[in-house]
């Protein structure tokens, strides 16, 4: 009972440091989260105990995992576990650990000649070709993407992508939630 008591007594301020580091305000946070900014201050100051609904909502918008927030023991072992599923005739390997936005894939794609069938969903995407050639269909625009290319785009645009026909094509996929983009900094000489 000790330790439960001493785990709740370190949500707060777990909360607080977290907020601050990320440099944001209650009433930024409040607004994206939706609980309202007194219910904030008492969480972070422990004058309120976090429920679960309260704290799955706040590891959404700070993305880290709820161990982080309630101060979970570290697991020994960092490596995420890849599992394979299929979806659509491509293999698709998740790279992200944590709950949240942006997701990373590794995605192999067949050799298939298949016609293209564009579609929308919210959110936006950031593809990596790894090996291969990509077809990707884009609006009414038509690319063909070979290894080191990347493309970046909202998927409220209709699009599609798939193997040219001539090998399967690795892909490393970032997608996040509408309005957040993936963004490559590299130095200049």
């Amino acid at each position: 009972m000790a330790d439960i008591e001493k785990v709740l007594t370190g949500v707060g301020p777990r909360l607080k440091k977290l907020r601050r580091e990320r440099e944001t305000t209650l009433a930024a946070l409040s607004e994206t989260t939706g609980i309202s900014v007194s219910t904030l201050s008492r969480l972070e100051s422990g004058q309120r105990r976090a429920t679960l609904e309260l704290l799955l909502t706040l590891a959404g918008a700070y993305q880290v995992p709820l161990d982080d927030l309630v101060g979970a023991p570290a697991v020994g072992d960092p490596r995420v576990r890849v599992e394979s599923r299929k979806i659509n005739e491509m293999t698709v390997l998740s790279l992200t650990n944590q709950p949240g936005q942006p997701q990373a894939f590794k995605m192999i794609v067949p050799v298939r000649r298949n016609e293209p069938n564009p579609k929308t969903h919210e959110g936006y995407e950031w593809m990596y070709v790894l090996s291969g050639r990509l077809r990707l269909v884009l609006g009414d625009q038509d690319f063909t993407m070979g290894p080191g290319e990347a493309a970046e785009f909202d998927t409220r645009v209709p699009h599609w992508f798939g193997s040219t026909g001539e090998s399967p094509v690795e892909v490393l996929v970032l997608f996040g939630k509408q309005g957040e983009r993936a963004h490559l900094r590299a130095k200049t000489k």
